[in-house]
């Protein structure tokens, strides 16, 4: 591992998860005398269910490890020294060449194990967003005790709420404007959240003629659609604020005059990236409210039908774009908390190009153009 990438693993030795990274090691220091932790792992094996999970945008020198190009892989990676995260670690991305025989020479897992299961399911994911990482377990028939997902029943409820609000349209268009409408779109809500698989609104898919796994795996993604427009409503104000701070943040120490001026340019681009992926966030999420207003208001079930199908390439979509701006939130809080440490001239650059690389321009996906036409 390189310096850089060291001191960043350093970092997140004393940070929780985010949607970026899921820090098993820090789940494990604080819940590892718990029965629950014990009994009910995400990982069967022990060295697994202390590592850390860290969705990677990939290097240019990285991407000849795959079989299929990709941007952005899952890296799994294993401290040399759990109290010592400076030393570094081992690391393997999943899926990559050798792969399985990797896994097996490290850990004596072979295909078809729980282990390797669950890292797929996780690598599927466009991010490790903790109810999007707990839907997909549970789609699956997984249930790893509740410290493995740091969303809170207050979060849970208002979410339920905003689901309710939601679909209410779509509760009218059924049994219209009833007053008594309250039970059956909380029951609708119900179902919509449910990974029970006798919950599949059986009249609903016929509406859409859709096969039962199209159905399936489009609901899946509305559920993550619903959860990210309700995330998107407060992380437009966190992420504001970070992008203020970012042009006021002062390294210690003395600063040359190469580094302040890679730290005047960093603060621009940073700013307009962080406000550009917000609102391209924004767009992806139009495209679903444009198909579900075809629905609900204007009698073209066809619309939301195409948008179901096309769900999982658009929702990975958005899982990229608000993954890389809640990492760049939950990140500058826990670095820039009361009480944390000044930060080094060397270590903002670090942040900077970490951000920078996370909201890197990527080429625009036509398919949300398309649909909208």
């Amino acid at each position: 591992m390189t310096d850089r990438a060291i001191r960043n693993l350093a970092h997140l030795r004393r940070s929780a998860s985010t949607a970026r990274v899921l820090n098993l090691l820090k789940i494990f220091t604080d819940h590892g005398q718990e029965a629950d932790w014990a009994e009910r792992p995400l990982f069967q094996t022990h060295a697994l269910n202390r590592a850390l999970i860290i969705k990677h945008r990939l290097r240019r020198d990285e991407t000849d490890s795959f079989y299929v190009r990709r941007q952005v892989a899952t890296k799994v990676v294993i401290p040399l020294d759990p109290h010592e995260l400076k030393t570094g670690g081992r690391y393997v991305f999943v899926g990559q060449r050798g792969y399985e025989r990797m896994m097996q020479e490290a850990f004596g897992v072979t295909a078809g194990h729980r282990d390797l299961i669950t890292l797929n399911l996780l690598d599927s994911l466009p991010s490790l967003d903790p109810f999007l990482l707990r839907e997909q377990l549970k789609r699956a028939g997984l249930e790893p005790a509740p410290c493995y997902f740091s969303i809170s029943e207050s979060d849970l409820q208002r979410m339920g709420r905003f689901v309710e609000d939601e679909i209410r349209p779509l509760v009218t268009l059924c049994i219209g404007p009833d007053l008594e409408a309250v039970g059956s779109t909380q029951r609708l809500a119900g179902k919509i959240m449910s990974n029970d698989p006798r919950d599949r609104m059986e009249a609903l898919r016929e509406t859409l003629r859709l096969e039962p796994d199209d159905y399936q795996e489009g609901v899946f993604c509305w559920k993550g659609f619903l959860y990210y427009k309700w995330l998107l409503t407060s992380l437009r104000a966190e992420a504001a604020s970070v992008a203020d701070e970012v042009q006021s943040v002062r390294p210690i120490g003395k600063v040359d005059r190469d580094a302040r001026a890679w730290l005047d340019r960093g603060r621009a681009v940073l700013r307009d990236r962080i406000i550009e992926t917000c609102n391209e966030a924004g767009s992806t999420l139009a495209v679903y409210d444009r198909a579900y207003a075809g629905l609900t208001h204007e009698g073209r079930p066809v619309d939301f039908r195409d948008f179901l199908l096309n769900a999982p390439r658009l929702f990975a979509r958005l899982g990229d774009q608000l993954g890389a701006i809640q990492h760049v939130v939950s990140f500058w809080r826990f670095r820039f908390s009361r009480g944390a440490s000044p930060v080094g001239v060397e270590e903002l650059i670090d942040i900077f190009m970490d951000f920078e690389t996370g909201l890197a321009s990527r080429k625009s996906d036509d398919l949300s153009s398309r649909m909208a036409a």
